[in-house]
């Protein structure tokens, strides 16, 4: 590949990215980068978990309904998924430092408003401003990682950054419940603005605007349309198939608008002169094989993370705070597991690393599927602590394959890869391993029930109760004696139980197919291109 230059605009004089100049002061300096970049990154990732824990609250406090609560959620995640790639492409052309500012700024401020909101109407809007601007913030801080970072630091760079990220989500619940319980629901959005005036000035005085010299110069107006629409269809599919059934036609007209949006987007990037994301990136096997990996990685871990909060709380009758403390193995694990994943792969490639993640996080979604309802914290916690110890090499591992097998000048966009395919995987998971889960308690609820010789139950009573079922929850009605509510707490555990571990053995499967595509991915081969200006 040619030598591609990074501009710094502070100096208005490019600076050629091969012999880069050591960083004067605190502008540009690689791990001040790193440090001001983790603050932004951790708000967008804390705000994914901690807002759950926030939801009951929520609810209650502004009068709404199960479905504009869930839409806290999904109105995040999807304006998230849909935004990522184009956000990428708008650091690309515009600057990451400037992105990442607006990012920033836009996220706290949402934040905020969220805070001061009194209709859910307006948390819903502002969630979605709230994810619109995550994804400028998102690619950007990868983008900036890439191009200060010089190759042989970078892994070790992505590894300390996607330890930022899995201990902020996997802290969320846990600080949302102590904010939650102590001071109030607002409280969980009012941290953001503090810390989002951080990052803020840390930014202004630490980042520095790097741009290859070939970075686009037009904007693809049509390929955002199409790939945002693409993306819309796929995710809001996702979300709704739980509610609309798998076999309903509107879910399989969306997923069809998706895949004519994503054939009409090929073909539009095929012809542009300065395309969204150029076809030829996925020439690049190894890149391919990462985006993959990325997907398969994050179906294997969110879907089976969210049947486990359900089993923490529901089940074993954990708070969300305790809930929260029982996953500590698992983001400890993370928080370990990281940085030294980045320092393997620096050393040996990233292939053996991901393969062997993906083999731990296998085994330890197989441990999870033989969990019972009766299963103590230590057992648990061996199977928590596997899994943040395989999902750690893949975190640092697909990262640094997608973004440091993608040029320079597309940094941005490959950060908005890997973010998307981990936003979809999740959304792939959740909704695949939710249809696991309800086709099996489906299936065994009324034999079990039957069994345990308790009241029969109409096809409407049964159908709520296999909803409660399908979160851990028992269906006791209000005047039921001791002695049936027990048994219908035993039926109602043990059919989770049983479909839990069915989804857990899917993930198992996800997990055992990305072993073999991990050992397609290969040490980024443009990374030289990003060593940038500043000493390390």
């Amino acid at each position: 590949m040619t030598s591609q230059t990074t501009v710094d605009k502070a100096d208005e004089a490019p600076e050629p990215v091969s012999a880069p100049a050591p960083a004067k002061g605190l502008r540009g300096h690689p791990w001040l980068t790193l440090f001001a970049v983790a603050i932004g990154v951790m708000m967008v990732a804390l705000d994914g978990t901690i807002v759950a824990i926030a939801n009951p609250a929520i609810q209650k406090d502004l009068g709404a309904t199960f479905a504009d609560v869930q839409w806290i959620t999904n109105g995040y995640f999807l304006a998230l998924a849909v935004a990522l790639i184009t956000a990428g492409k708008l650091g690309d052309r515009f600057g990451h430092r400037q992105t990442f500012l607006i990012g920033v700024v836009g996220f706290a401020a949402a934040s905020g408003a969220i805070g001061l909101s009194d209709s859910i109407a307006l948390v819903v809007t502002f969630r979605v401003l709230q994810g619109l601007f995550g994804a400028l913030l998102m690619p950007a801080a990868l983008g900036l990682l890439r191009a200060t970072f010089p190759a042989e630091k970078l892994n070790m760079a992505i590894g300390i950054w996607g330890m930022v990220i899995g201990a902020s989500t996997a802290g969320g619940p846990i600080l949302g419940g102590l904010l939650v319980q102590h001071v109030s629901w607002q409280s969980v959005f009012f941290i953001n603005v503090p810390v989002g005036v951080i990052a803020l000035v840390l930014g202004l005085v630490i980042l520095r605007d790097h741009r290859a010299e070939n970075a686009p110069k037009s904007f693809d107006v049509v390929g955002i349309v199409l790939l945002s629409a693409a993306m819309f269809c796929l995710v809001w599919a996702l979300i709704k198939a739980p509610a609309w059934g798998w076999g309903d036609g509107m879910t399989w007209t969306f997923i069809g608008a998706s895949v004519l949006s994503f054939a009409l987007f090929a073909a539009w990037e095929s012809k542009v002169a300065e395309p969204l994301i150029p076809l030829a990136l996925f020439r690049s096997v190894a890149l391919s094989a990462g985006v993959v990996l990325m997907v398969l990685m994050a179906i294997a871990f969110m879907g089976g993370l969210f049947f486990v909060t359900f089993y923490l709380q529901n089940v074993h009758g954990m708070s969300p705070v305790d809930s929260g403390l029982h996953l500590l193995p698992l983001t400890g694990m993370m928080i370990v597991g990281s940085p030294l994943a980045g320092a393997m792969i620096t050393k040996m490639g990233p292939r053996i690393p991901l393969a062997g993640g993906m083999l731990c996080t296998a085994v330890a979604m197989y441990g999870m599927s033989t969990l019972e309802a009766g299963t103590g914290s230590g057992l648990m916690s061996l199977w928590f602590a596997l899994l943040g110890l395989g999902l750690a090499p893949v975190m640092v591992g697909a990262t640094e394959v997608i973004v440091g097998n993608a040029p320079m000048e597309l940094s941005g966009v490959a950060g908005g890869l890997q973010q998307a395919a981990m936003q979809i995987g999740g959304s792939l998971g959740t909704a695949v391993l939710g249809a696991v889960m309800a086709s099996k308690v489906d299936s065994e609820l009324p034999d079990k029930w039957a069994e345990a010789k308790l009241p029969p139950l109409s096809e409407a009573q049964l159908d709520k109760a296999a909803e409660a079922v399908q979160v851990g929850v028992a269906p006791v009605p209000p005047k039921a004696t001791p002695s049936v509510a027990e048994q219908i707490t035993s039926v109602a555990h043990d059919t989770f139980m049983s479909g839990m571990g069915l989804a857990c053995l899917v993930a198992t499967g996800v997990a055992v197919v990305a072993v073999f595509v991990a050992f397609l991915t290969k040490r980024g081969v443009n990374a030289e291109a990003g060593a940038g200006v500043g000493h390390i």
